[in-house]
């Protein structure tokens, strides 16, 4: 399956993804082609699912991230969960365990637009917000 090589490979493409195979091979002492066959052998099994960007919020106007954990009320899990993607504020969401339903990674441009979120949202579930203050 994935040995100690590709744990390494892995390693250098979460902090850049942008790598050529010959920058990654350089930094393994694998071949451009050996590294290239490992990543696609990495992307066939699904180990790696795809690649992204990480954006700075704040440069793009919004100024406010929180995570909002939410209590559904009854009968309306499917209703939200068939919602979720539609928005545009919501970055991550995850079913979760415990006395909530769902916990959200929102990022919106202030605080009016967090409210409004939240008014839309507490049409079919309770809601806990926390503002995130800085990454650790």
């Amino acid at each position: 399956m994935v040995d100690d090589m590709d744990l390494q490979l892995i390693d250098i493409l979460k902090e850049n993804s942008r790598l050529s195979f010959a920058d990654l091979g350089r930094k393994v002492n694998l071949s451009p082609s050996a590294v290239r066959e490992r990543v696609q052998k990495l992307e066939e099994l699904e180990v790696i699912e795809k690649y992204s960007i990480q954006l700075d919020n704040k440069k793009l106007g919004n100024d406010i991230e929180a995570f909002i954990l939410l209590k559904v009320f009854p009968g309306q899990l499917k209703h939200v969960l068939d919602k979720i993607n539609d928005f545009k504020e919501i970055k991550e969401a995850h079913r979760i365990t415990g006395s909530q339903n769902i916990h959200l990674k929102v990022v919106v441009k202030n605080q009016i637009c967090l409210q409004e979120l939240l008014d839309q949202l507490m049409v079919f579930s309770d809601t806990n917000t926390f503002l995130i203050l800085s990454k650790v």
